[in-house]
């Protein structure tokens, strides 16, 4: 069985590429993931998929059962986690339609169920997480997008959100000074789970938009959907040769 698994998210459902399907229905301790795991197979490599707003893109961001989904690919023996997201530039180097694999990350989430140790066994276990993603996978990737001629952003800090509204002009300058260069709504407590659970766990993100502020204006929503649709080929090409390389 597979010890490589996707987690995709908005803009990318199902992998376009992923042959020989198979549905794995999983319950954990923490309730069920955001909707079956698939099994198949991407260039000749055997990988699990997981759509983290599940089918139809009808969780949002806040009501994600982050603790199950990682708990589940944990269970099925995933040991290396590569996790796509969609987000909002706020850098200079982060334009639209440009992928970015970020070294680290900021949480600006709250109320969200972030961790495993409950404590309810009279312990506690802290974590390292100075460096937040796997550089091994973050290597891999970008000798991937080089191999296949796709122009990446080597390093980015993350600042994860809420949501799931958009930020405002105000707190999109406040990201910008503690040194964001993308915001998006599903990072956290996404990678956090993944080292609690000793997952290798990496983050490769699309650039969807401006974030708010950036332009002077308004967010155009029809450039998000531009954006995605062109760009997410980019996203599977990519995650394709890094398979392939694997």
């Amino acid at each position: 069985m597979s010890n490589v698994a996707i987690i995709g998210g908005s803009g990318l459902d199902r992998l376009s590429a992923l042959t020989n399907i198979r549905e794995h229905r999983v319950s954990t301790r923490y309730g069920h993931a955001s909707g079956p795991v698939l099994s198949g197979i991407v260039a000749e490599k055997e990988i699990f998929f997981l759509a983290r707003h599940g089918s139809g893109h009808t969780l949002p961001p806040h009501r994600v059962n982050y603790r199950a989904n990682i708990a589940a690919l944990s269970d099925l023996g995933v040991k290396d986690v590569l996790a796509i997201t969609t987000v909002g530039g706020i850098a200079t180097v982060a334009t639209p339609q440009r992928i970015v694999i970020p070294d680290q990350i900021i949480d600006y989430t709250y109320g969200r169920e972030h961790t495993f140790g409950e404590g309810l066994d009279s312990s506690v276990e802290h974590v390292d997480f100075t460096y937040p993603f796997s550089e091994e996978i973050r290597q891999e990737l970008i000798c991937a997008a080089d191999a296949i001629g796709l122009t990446v952003e080597p390093r980015a800090v993350y600042g994860a959100t809420q949501g799931p509204r958009l930020e405002t002009a105000a707190e999109i300058a406040r990201m910008s000074r503690d040194g964001c260069t993308v915001v998006g709504m599903t990072g956290m407590p996404e990678t956090g789970l993944a080292r609690e659970a000793g997952l290798n766990y990496a983050n490769c993100s699309l650039v969807v938009n401006w974030a708010a502020g950036i332009t002077g204006g308004p967010i155009d929503v029809d450039e998000i959907s531009r954006s995605l649709g062109s760009g997410m080929n980019d996203v599977q090409a990519l995650i394709t040769q890094w398979l392939r390389q694997r």
